[in-house]
């Protein structure tokens, strides 16, 4: 039993006899309670197989409809699969699982897609590409298809930050109707439950290296008699989280690095003595907060790195050459050693003070001579204890493990 499987998530595994490999495209249409578009997609979508010729299928993932979705969807020949799980990103894995074509391409069954333009996507897939998105910026929005803020905020916003985070060459990140090589998403262990899917897919095809595309293509103004499922700001959050979380470099490795230089240059600045610009002194409280930076800033790039060891066990990321050579020499047994000399040099600087407090018989001292020495040594203690701890949790994330 695999690790998806013991999660008791379902498994992107299509049926696999001889008879499914004739199956050239399976249309899978998530759904729940959208009887009165469904009827409307799958004609579209099986006249534009027979019209392209195509030997295929169309899967509907249904997610606990009541409107007897169901029943429309099987009078049309289209195959309903029920998924228990409640979720966009549940219903698609289900559907998908249960796909037996060679290419999928998926897509909402509100009629706000148009499965009758579903060319593109096939040529673009028979001439390579692993996935290829839909971008409805490039096509065109019909009027009252889209809010204005997933227009122009939401939308574009998260697509800048997918680009930004993983360099993904997607447009419109959030685009339903999309079509993918299934073995090759299959291959990506997507695991996401609900709207976050739709990123998820994006983000792991660009970290794995899959062949990217996109068509450009009309979105249409749902036939809904109803709100749509999609909540604009905690679907929204939804996004934004999971880009973060699986971005360690923008979450924890760039914040914690500027957080270092900064600490370390305010230790530089001041450790001689106070400084003053324009009539502002900066003196021993502000080496303080210098100090805070430098101790936050090293545990955001450990975090970084926890991160990202444990989610390259867990097959979420791919390897990461760069992280394999850095490990060949910073062992259990260096990082041991520095947090060591880091710990002792601490306790040494202490030791300083304690003298300079003696020669003064244990009595009040100056407060901007004494901090220049416990700040240091206390900067210098930490590190080195939170070093060797570090250490000893890389290593047991390194663990091999079945």
């Amino acid at each position: 039993m695999n690790r998806a499987e013991r999660s008791g998530n379902p498994v992107l595994s299509g049926p696999t006899d001889e008879a499914h490999d004739a199956v050239e495209l399976s249309i899978v249409m998530p759904c729940l309670n959208e009887a009165r578009t469904l009827s409307t997609c799958i004609r579209k979508a099986r006249a534009a197989m027979d019209r392209l010729g195509l030997k295929g299928e169309i899967v509907v993932a249904d997610n606990g409809s009541t409107d007897g979705s169901q029943a429309a969807a099987e009078g049309l020949g289209a195959r309903v699969v029920p998924v228990k799980e409640r979720g966009y990103g549940s219903a698609l894995r289900g559907g998908i699982a249960a796909a037996r074509g060679k290419y999928v391409i998926m897509g909402d069954c509100d009629d706000s897609y148009d499965f009758s333009q579903i060319e593109p996507f096939v040529t673009k897939l028979r001439e390579g590409c692993e996935l290829v998105m839909g971008n409805r910026f490039l096509g065109e929005i019909q009027p009252g298809a889209m809010p204005f803020l997933h227009r122009y905020v939401g939308n574009p916003f998260l697509s800048w930050l997918g680009r930004l985070f993983f360099n993904c060459p997607v447009g419109d990140f959030h685009c339903g109707l999309r079509a993918f090589r299934r073995e090759a998403i299959e291959q990506l262990q997507l695991r996401t439950t609900g709207m976050e899917f739709a990123s998820e897919m994006v983000v792991k095809a660009t970290l794995f290296h899959l062949r990217v595309g996109e068509v450009p293509i009309i979105f249409c103004p749902d036939g809904r008699d109803r709100p749509p499922h999609l909540r604009t700001w905690r679907d929204g959050w939804r996004h934004l989280r999971f880009l973060l979380l699986y971005s360690p470099r923008w979450l924890f490795l760039y914040p914690g690095i500027f957080l270092l230089a900064l600490g370390l240059a305010i230790g530089v600045w001041l450790m001689p003595g106070p400084k003053t610009i324009g009539g502002v002194t900066f003196d021993f409280d502000t080496l303080l907060f210098g100090a805070m930076a430098i101790l936050v800033g090293f545990q955001a790039v450990a975090f970084a790195v926890y991160s990202k060891v444990f989610a390259i066990s867990e097959g979420l990321l791919p390897e990461d050459a760069r992280l394999s050579r850095l490990f060949r020499y910073v062992t259990l047994e260096v990082g041991l050693t520095i947090g060591a000399i880091l710990s002792f040099a601490g306790v040494a600087i202490w030791a300083i003070g304690l003298g300079y407090w003696s020669i003064h018989h244990f009595g009040p001292l100056d407060p901007e001579r004494t901090t220049r020495i416990v700040i240091p040594g206390l900067v210098c203690f930490t590190l080195g204890v939170e070093i060797i701890l570090s250490s000893f949790f890389l290593s047991v994330l390194g663990l091999p493990r079945r």
